[in-house]
């Protein structure tokens, strides 16, 4: 009896044992099929995975419970997620352009976002994607960022849904579209529902999406219309004729928009170079007004003023944006006291002599070329924008400006505005305008014209030298910068009146306007002559220009 109870005792511990094992091992294996479950895991998965497998391993990332998993597909996507070669054990979103510079983060734990330092570029190895898998991620990204709080990430998750739709559920589509409350995001998830509809099989629909098509001025939407219009067949030609003339008045319809686009964004550059030029050519009216001197070296006060912008920058590597505002007093000091210098030296010896003071200037300025290529080498110099000008700014989706020239425009005008204060509120300006209307009388009541003339050449390129830091933001900086412009500021000058402020803005965007609307018919020196026959012409039947000064000295002269 003992032996038997003993027995069942044995039996009941080893059938006990038995359970708690297989128990554990459950749960060992419930475990690791966790842990294989988690972002980590699939993330480390990719390091030795095929093409193939990668693209499971994506849908399975996209599909888990995750914030961190946004990162890790964009980071993907950048070819900027590695992993470290020797343990194979660590992934990490390098920044290679960082590590080459040596910044700090240029190598982030891709899990706990913190600082790897101590890491060699040769020390890891990036996860390598094709473009089979950069179009799969780029759709995964697009449904994730759909959905995503921050508006800018939806507008520019729906653009590329637009781009790209492939793999995309049109219900899910329908479902955003009907919750979504930004206009933007609407308005271009209804032109993606208007390209995946005209792909449908039933002629209906189809038509349907041509109707929702109509007006949209996004560059998919013409590709795809020129696409589906070109696929019919003569049968199709047939017995499709309703699609067939839908399409192609739909597509005419965004011509004629995009014609309607393209007038205003030549007026916009054309305004922007009215800007320029009308930077260039105040200092130049202010001058050829007082004195009736023609500086042939003007242009390089405007050099001048681009090259100590890229000086500054120099100067200020960390902070590109303050050493641009700090580039437009520097400028104007540097330009107006190169003026204030050769009017002093050479241009006081030669009133009276307009000859000679042509020839003087021109050889002046061929002088200055010639010291900043000694200083600065013979190859133009880049100057960086800042970020506050980059960009552009979208009126429509077939209409981008571009930030940089809008501030110009304010800039010029911001310009005009102070330096019509200085004349006509200050004692400087008195003097000056009593000098340009009388410099005799002006001389008899006290006024020390020579004083005059040397802060009016002085005023006079030192906004010119301005106007060099507004180029810089547009081209480069050469030592031949200047004389691209300084004619067209001789003919905005003649065109608007000598020596009058309102007359230089009104021929500043009269030119320029003229400029880029003539460029796309003409081309651009041909557009430039037939200005300057105009200007010609203009000023046989008004010599004084617009906007003539009044004065003894003009009604003398």
């Amino acid at each position: 009896m003992r032996e038997y109870v003993k027995r069942i005792v044995l039996l009941s511990c080893f059938a006990m044992l038995a359970a708690f094992s297989h128990a554990e091992s459950d749960t060992s294996t419930e475990a690791k099929e966790a842990f294989h479950n988690t972002l980590p895991a699939m993330t480390q998965a990719l390091i030795k995975a095929s093409y193939k497998e990668k693209a499971d391993i994506i849908d399975s990332i996209a599909a888990i419970e995750d914030d961190n998993k946004l990162l890790i597909l964009q980071s993907l996507l950048d070819n900027k997620l590695y992993y470290q070669k020797k343990s194979q054990d660590r992934i990490l979103i390098v920044d290679m352009a960082l590590v080459k510079a040596k910044k700090p983060n240029a190598m982030l734990d891709a899990f706990s976002q913190e600082d790897v330092a101590g890491l060699s570029k040769r020390a890891v190895k990036r996860i390598g994607v094709n473009n089979a898998l950069r179009r799969n991620l780029r759709s995964h990204l697009s449904l994730l960022k759909i959905t995503h709080p921050d508006s800018n990430v939806r507008i520019a998750a729906a653009q590329n849904l637009l781009k790209d739709s492939t793999g995309i559920d049109l219900a899910f589509v329908e479902k955003t579209f009907k919750n979504e409350k930004n206009p933007q995001v609407i308005d271009i998830l209804k032109t993606a529902r208007g390209l995946m509809l005209l792909k449908t099989d039933q002629s209906t629909i189809r038509l349907l999406a041509l109707e929702e098509l109509d007006g949209s001025l996004y560059p998919e939407v013409r590709i795809e219309l020129n696409k589906f219009i070109s696929a019919f067949t003569e049968e199709d030609k047939k017995e499709r004729t309703d699609e067939l003339k839908l399409a192609e008045r739909t597509l005419a319809d965004i011509e004629t928009l995009m014609t309607y686009n393209g007038y205003a964004e030549n007026l916009y550059f054309g305004l922007a170079l009215g800007a320029v030029l009308l930077l260039a050519a105040i200092g130049l009216a202010i001058t050829f007004g007082v004195m009736g001197v023609i500086n042939m070296a003007h242009g390089e006060m405007i050099m001048l003023g681009a090259y100590t912008t890229y000086v500054i920058q120099l100067l200020m590597p960390e902070s590109i944006g303050a050493s641009l505002l700090v580039s437009i007093p520097a400028a104007f000091l540097v330009s107006g006291f190169a003026g204030i210098l050769i009017e002093r030296s050479v241009i006081r010896h030669l009133y009276g002599r307009p000859l000679e003071t042509l020839l003087a200037t021109f050889g002046i300025s061929l002088i200055l070329q010639q010291a900043v290529r000694s200083i600065f080498g013979p190859l133009n110099r880049e100057v960086i924008t800042p970020d506050w000008l980059a960009g552009t700014f979208m009126v429509n989706p077939g209409l981008s400006l571009t930030y940089n020239r809008l501030y110009i425009i304010i800039f010029s005008l911001v310009v005009l505005a102070v330096l019509a204060l200085v004349l006509k509120r200050t004692l400087f300006g008195l003097q000056m305008r009593a000098v340009t209307m009388n410099r005799p009388m002006a001389s008899s009541m006290g006024i020390r014209t020579g004083w005059v003339d040397a802060l009016t050449f002085g005023l006079g390129s030192g906004i010119a030298g301005i106007a060099g830091v507004a180029l810089s933001q547009l081209t480069n900086v050469g030592p031949n910068l200047g004389q691209a412009y300084i004619i067209d500021s001789f003919m905005v000058v003649v065109f608007g009146g000598v020596g009058n402020l309102w007359g230089t803005l009104v021929g500043a965007m009269s030119l320029g306007i003229a400029n880029k609307f003539m460029e796309p018919v003409a081309g651009a020196v041909l557009a430039k002559i037939l200005v300057l026959v105009f200007i010609i012409l203009f000023i046989q039947k008004r010599p004084r220009g617009l906007f003539a000064l009044k004065g003894r000295a003009v009604d003398n002269g």
